[in-house]
């Protein structure tokens, strides 16, 4: 570590630094003032479930006695473990994560006995306070859940990496440069600022990397459909021959088809379409204002019913393969108990990637639903006619705090380093709108009341929704680390359709272990085609397969798709406009 540092330099860095942020503070103030005056005082409704949990601390003292003599011997342990590293013993850290965490990479968090000490005293505070909380018996079930999840939240914020004078990392980048990346992280936090207006966001990628239509979703194609609330992209196709039935993908609304086209090295629809499939995409329009009255019904008749329709007269086939990915999946399984109510079978087989149908175990996101929050979510956009992208996105990023929020922070504003351009980050911060009266209809029906999997539960289109009526061949993609749809919840797909069934599980996340290129020999899958009702029983069975579940799931789909036949050429004289189209490009920020 270099110690002759510039002290005149810097002083003048940090005098910088400071300037930045006072600046960064006042757009920032700007932007907000007209928020601020509408914060709510609990907008997580955290005040009942705080109070009963002290509350019950202070009628049992004995217990946090208890606890506070462990945490005192456990202190003790601590010092005798540091002091013998320190003396050059070679023995593993008392206090430790259980599994690898990357926020203490540096070694001098292993090697150094200060920093050692810190790291260590850090696990053990954070055990310590789960461990009181274990002791709160008076809280329901989604109570303990919303505190074990906000405790969770406040322990990665108090991360010793996240504070400048006690990550070794960043003491030592700032005696080798003169507190240069302090003056530049403070630049960093600025030019967030600047670019969030009013909706604070931290960067998480190199935006002026990527460009919708030069570089992502570059796929060759036509929008040959379009309504209020979608663009129908049909592609060009790159083979002699394509399969007869076509497909059309359905991707979620909350974030923009893209994910699915991204670089032509990872693009799951190239990928598709090189395999000699017809393939149409939904592209679903960015809401604003004026689409505050659109709801669940309109989605599914002007998005899979109207792509339904258009798609059979372009390719005169009276059948289609159809694919959902997340909501676009919920949605798929709705629609298709809603053909089967009308005696409608038009679709062979459907597709669903990483998708509840059940969302009695949502997982972190179940925290953010109660009749409390739900009504303030209400409230707000009631008055806009929407809820914010950005809003789902800060929600979305608080479920995975350590990777998406404080890993940048330490990045981009301690170590003053640029963001590395990765194109899923940048779909990630290129969210759409949610028109309001959809938004509460999703929110109330799926996730507080679990209505969808129940028969009849809800109704569209004046038609009783029964998922247990799809019997047609389905393909269920789950993946194992999926902080958005668990695995285990999509599992119970399999006990509610009465179709052929494959469900498979891919390795990684609810993005990285769907857009998953067979040429990257990455994220494994598992497979086992008897379905317990149990799905730790199904998984410790499954036979794990090498690479990606592309290659699966086109093995499963080919039979499904018809004998080959002349490429579909697009229509040029009736396109509307060339792929990616203009509804994708409609952005927030």
């Amino acid at each position: 570590m270099n110690t002759n540092y510039d002290s005149h330099k810097l002083s003048e860095n940090l005098i910088h630094a400071f300037t930045a942020y006072q600046n960064a503070f006042s757009e920032m103030a700007a932007n907000m003032s007209d928020k601020m005056k509408a914060v709510e005082p609990d907008p997580f409704n955290l005040s009942d479930a705080t109070r009963k949990a002290m509350q019950e601390i202070y009628v049992h003292p004995e217990k946090m006695l208890e606890h506070s003599l462990e945490l005192y011997k456990d202190y003790l342990k601590l010092m005798t473990n540091v002091a013998h590293k320190a003396a050059g013993k070679e023995i593993e850290s008392e206090f430790k994560s259980e599994g690898k965490d990357n926020r203490f990479i540096d070694e001098a968090w292993e090697n150094n006995p200060f920093f050692n000490f810190i790291k260590q005293a850090y696990y053990l505070n954070s055990a310590w306070v789960k461990d009181v909380m274990k002791e709160c018996h008076n809280l329901d079930k989604k109570e303990i859940h919303k505190l074990d999840f906000f405790i969770k939240q406040f322990i990665d914020a108090m991360a010793p990496t996240n504070f400048p004078h006690l990550n070794p990392q960043v003491i030592k980048e700032t005696l080798e440069t003169n507190g240069e990346n302090i003056a530049k992280g403070a630049e960093n936090f600025l030019k967030d600022a600047i670019r969030s207006k009013g909706n604070f966001s931290i960067a998480t990628t190199d935006f002026k990397a990527f460009k919708v239509g030069e570089n992502l979703a570059i796929t060759e194609g036509k929008v040959v459909y379009q309504n209020d609330l979608m663009q129908l992209i049909q592609y060009a196709p790159t083979t002699d021959k394509v399969k007869k039935i076509p497909l059309i993908m359905m991707p979620a609304w909350i974030n923009k088809y893209y994910i699915l086209d991204l670089k032509p090295q990872n693009s799951f629809v190239k990928w598709i379409v090189d395999k000699g499939y017809t393939v149409f995409m939904i592209s679903w329009n960015n809401p604003d204002e004026n689409f505050k009255s659109k709801n669940f019904e309109d989605y599914m008749k002007e998005g899979p019913l109207a792509a339904l329709k258009v798609v059979q007269e372009i390719t005169e086939e009276k059948e289609v393969n159809f694919l959902g990915y997340c909501l676009g999946g919920t949605l798929l399984a709705c629609t298709l108990a809603y053909l089967k109510s009308k005696k409608v079978n038009n679709i062979k087989s459907a597709t669903f990637l990483t998708t509840l149908i059940d969302f009695e175990e949502c997982g972190d996101l179940g925290v953010f639903i109660d009749e409390e929050q739900l009504s303030m979510l209400e409230s707000r956009m009631n008055k806009r006619g929407y809820l914010d992208g950005s809003e789902m996105a800060q929600t979305f990023s608080m479920l995975r705090a350590n990777d998406m929020i404080w890993s940048f922070y330490v990045n981009n504003y301690l170590l003053g380093k640029e963001p590395f351009p990765f194109d899923i980050l940048y779909w990630n911060a290129d969210p759409t709108r949610l028109p309001s009266e959809m938004h509460s209809f999703y929110l109330r029906n799926m996730y507080q009341n679990n209505a969808l999997i129940k028969p009849n539960g809800i109704s569209l289109c004046g038609q009783g929704i029964d998922l247990s009526k799809i019997d047609l061949p389905t393909y269920v993609l789950s993946t194992r680390e999926d902080h958005i749809a668990p695995w285990k919840a999509t599992y119970k797909a399999t006990s509610t359709y009465k179709g052929d069934i494959r469900f498979v599980l891919s390795a990684s996340g609810h993005v990285a272990g769907v857009v998953n290129h067979p040429s990257k020999n990455k994220y494994n899958h598992w497979v086992n085609e008897k379905y317990d009702a149990n799905p730790d029983t199904w998984f410790n069975n499954a036979k794990e397969v090498v690479g990606s579940w592309w290659l699966d799931w086109d093995k499963w789909l080919k039979p499904k798709s018809g004998e080959l036949v002349e490429p579909r050429k697009i229509n040029a004289k009736a396109a509307i406009e060339a792929a990616p189209g203009s509804y994708v490009k409609k952005q927030i920020v």
